[in-house]
């Protein structure tokens, strides 16, 4: 609380004067996401590659090594466990065979033989085909595209086409970049982590929309001030309440991350990397963009710089 009530409350933080280095870090950081996802790709979950999925429960605390050495053995090709819940409560992944159903329906058996008397109960035993894996790619994708246009679209109609188009350059920064982040650390991606990709498109897109609204405002009520001091100004209002609101979603999502289990860990990571990035391009990418477009239609940038240097420009209260 000490620290907090250490925040200045009208901060002047001189973010416009910063743009360059931030939009060549945004870049740069695109960039890199985009290579990153090509020659690496994605670690895809059995969700969209297809393979078969066992949940079991086993009669003691599950030794994962023990169980990792048995299935490795089978020549199944790739086998991954996760720990979930309890000690007893395993999750096993295993890729998909070459042939028929009945080839999957084959591997199935060889683990429940391999394992036999350790397990308890079978939970859940599923097969994911290859049809069906890039149905679920092709919907993802699909979904993804249209969230944004969406988002776009709404932009547009609450503000300009300027805001709009600030608005969806940015939220692919951050989209691509969530991507690049499960490239480069190849967590699994599957539903959930493609769920939380979303969920990060609507977190920054809610960030933007505060900052763009108080952008509008001060359009409105400053007519004459200079647009770098306008955007700084918008910029710096809202800082308080963008900073503290991150700060505490991040908490809750540190929290899911170190205590959630592993099945929640690469929807909890993706998260938590959103928040950062979706925060900083809100502050650091959107709004910078506004500065190249004319959003008074009325005056150029030149104009408003050579009218701040020559006093003309209005100078906002202390406390705005």
């Amino acid at each position: 609380m000490a620290l907090i009530r250490k925040v200045p409350l009208a901060p002047k933080f001189d973010f416009m004067g910063r743009r360059r280095p931030f939009l060549i870090f945004s870049g740069c950081l695109m960039l890199a996401s985009f290579l990153i996802f090509a020659v690496q790709g994605l670690n895809l979950g059995v969700d969209f590659r297809g393979g078969i999925l066992i949940e079991i429960q086993t009669r003691e605390p599950a030794d994962l090594g023990d169980l990792r050495r048995r299935l490795g053995g089978l020549g199944l090709g790739e086998v991954t466990l996760q720990e979930f819940g309890n000690e007893t409560d395993v999750l096993i992944n295993v890729r998909r065979q070459e042939g028929d159903e009945k080839a999957q329906i084959k591997a199935i058996e060889a683990v429940k033989t391999e394992l036999g008397g350790l397990v308890e109960e079978y939970r859940r035993v599923e097969f994911v085909g290859p049809k069906v894996g890039d149905e679920l790619k092709q919907a993802g994708a699909l979904a993804t595209i249209l969230a944004l246009a969406g988002i776009g679209i709404y932009i547009w109609f609450r503000f300009e086409w300027q805001f709009a188009a600030a608005a969806l350059v940015a939220l692919i920064h951050d989209v691509l970049s969530t991507i690049g982040f499960f490239a480069l650390t190849q967590i699994e991606f599957n539903l959930a982590t493609l769920a939380a990709v979303l969920t990060i498109a609507g977190y920054s897109i809610n960030d933007t929309v505060v900052i763009f609204d108080r952008v509008r405002e001060t359009l409105r009520k400053y007519k004459k001030l200079a647009m770098f001091d306008l955007l700084n100004l918008a910029i710096n209002a809202t800082l308080s309440r963008t900073v503290l609101t991150s700060v505490t979603t991040l908490l809750a999502l540190g929290a899911l991350f170190l205590f959630g289990g592993q099945v929640i860990r690469g929807f909890t990571a993706g998260l938590i990397w959103g928040v950062v990035i979706g925060t900083y391009s809100s502050i650091g990418l959107a709004v910078p963009l506004l500065s190249f477009v004319n959003l008074r239609g009325t005056q150029s940038g030149a104009a408003e710089e050579k009218a701040k240097k020559s006093g003309a420009a209005e100078a906002p209260p202390e406390n705005a």
